[in-house]
């Protein structure tokens, strides 16, 4: 993994020392697809396991065209892999998308933005410190772990929260007291105690795991902090990508709405293909619950995007904030149901 990491950060400094030059994507023979840990990214495990992005491109009537995978563990590994041109589709919170967004908007060889969501899911912030029922309680004692610092999805609900709890001028308060881990190692660390790690700012199916656990008890939910349900992904391409291939962007588009239908319809054996894919030592029992959760929604319609860059152009990190949703969509988002 971090081999791979290592190589997609010098990929995408040599993409921008070369301003870009990406092939010609008239002759696009193969297309990478980058996915991260969890729960939250089924439909792309169930895409990759049933090979219905291969099976979109031959309706699509591209055959030659191969699909790659790669599972990385950060939104920024992920941004990092979009530029650099290694991977066409990638999937990331919120709040790595509307970085990207913001950094490449206006620009014609790397501009970004969201072909849609994938599902909406609450994260929760676990804890083994028992004297921490509110983010006012975390002291110097403490470490949160979270995807990645004042990047991802996480460390900005965290801000969001902080912001709420010690006033808006106080929204970094708790900032120094994250640590970036993955969320296999954060949860590991977090029922172990290793590190000093006392929290995770974490997602499913590690919170549901953390929380059979005696000791560990969750402070709060993104839900909490938004006001209500919210994209926990959105998939994202470059738009020049996007207008340059359309029917590779179709094809994936429809392969992902068939993998959200496959889920939503065959739970069970979605949870199955997940562990079988994922090596993954918790059960087809947890996943199935976790993905049962009424809280957890399969869908592709954005929600409360919105206020991610509300929070984040208000304190510096987002420069420009979009009108409205629409903005920061390729016109496909607009099309479904709900939209």
């Amino acid at each position: 993994m971090m081999v791979w990491r290592t190589w997609i950060r010098g990929f995408a400094a040599m993409a921008m020392t070369a301003a870009f030059a990406l092939p010609a994507y008239a002759d696009v023979h193969e297309i990478g697809i980058a996915k991260q840990f969890g729960v939250a990214y089924l439909q792309l495990i169930v895409m990759e396991h049933e090979h219905l992005v291969k099976k979109h491109l031959r309706e699509a009537g591209l055959p030659d065209v191969d699909v790659n995978w790669v599972t990385l563990s950060s939104g920024a590994s992920v941004n990092d892999a979009l530029l650099s041109g290694a991977v066409q589709f990638v999937p990331g919170g919120p709040a790595p998308f509307l970085t990207l967004w913001s950094k490449t908007r206006g620009n014609a060889n790397t501009e970004v933005r969201g072909l849609c969501a994938m599902n909406s899911i609450p994260h929760y912030l676990n804890t083994r410190n028992d004297a921490v029922r509110s983010v006012k309680d975390f002291t110097e004692r403490d470490r949160i772990a979270l995807p990645a610092v004042k990047a991802s999805n996480q460390a900005v609900l965290l801000q969001m929260a902080a912001a709420k709890a010690f006033g808006g001028d106080n929204y970094a308060k708790l900032d120094h007291l994250t640590v970036s881990m993955s969320h296999p190692d954060a949860m590991a660390a977090l029922l172990s105690g290793a590190g000093g790690i006392t929290s995770h700012f974490t997602a499913p199916p590690f919170q549901y795991t953390e929380l059979s656990k005696p000791g560990i008890h969750t402070v709060l939910t993104s839900y909490q902090v938004l006001g209500g349900p919210a994209s926990f992904n959105i998939i994202y391409a470059t738009a020049k990508f996007h207008d340059g291939n359309p029917r590779i962007v179709k094809a994936f588009i429809g392969a992902l709405q068939e993998a959200t239908d496959f889920i939503n319809k065959n739970k069970q054996r979605a949870a199955e293909i997940y562990v079988e894919m994922e090596h993954s030592k918790i059960s087809a029992r947890e996943v199935l619950k976790t993905i049962s959760d009424p809280q957890v929604n399969f869908t592709l319609v954005p929600q409360r995007v919105m206020r991610y860059a509300e929070f984040m152009h208000k304190v510096g990190t987002l420069k420009t904030v979009p009108a409205s949703w629409h903005d920061l969509f390729f016109p496909e988002a607009a099309a479904f149901p709900g939209s």
